[in-house]
């Protein structure tokens, strides 16, 4: 069952440098899946209900998910709304993407520190 599970328990030793080299590599794996699958839900949505071309709907949604802000107007409801929505996901994504990365240094920084229970120092 070991084998399965992601982190190590408290009590367990700390994983060799190349296992968290490994586990570094996968953690931002994950993190630019979520990033290439949120950028296509947006290049997709501004293709779609704005009527951008392919290349602009990229830009767009590129420069959304980054935190700079459209490029081109938005000039149909179901647009603006879809911006609007988008802009609101990209942040949480954000912070879902730096989390992510952040999971396994954050991980052995605790595990390498941790005082067992108990102990008063």
């Amino acid at each position: 069952m070991t084998g399965l599970m992601m982190y190590e328990h408290y009590r367990q030793p700390v994983i060799s440098r190349a296992r968290f080299l490994v586990r570094v590599a996968w953690h931002v794996l994950i993190a630019l899946g979520i990033v290439a699958v949120s950028w296509g839900f947006g290049i997709l949505g501004y293709h779609f209900f704005e009527g951008f071309s392919l290349i602009d709907s990229t830009v767009n949604s590129a420069m959304i998910l980054g935190g700079m802000g459209p490029v081109n107007p938005l000039t149909t409801n179901a647009g603006k709304l879809f911006a609007s929505f988008y802009a609101l996901f990209s942040g949480i994504i954000f912070l879902v993407a730096v989390a992510v990365l952040l999971a396994p240094l954050v991980h052995r920084f605790l595990h390498k520190f941790h005082i067992e229970p108990g102990s008063e120092s």
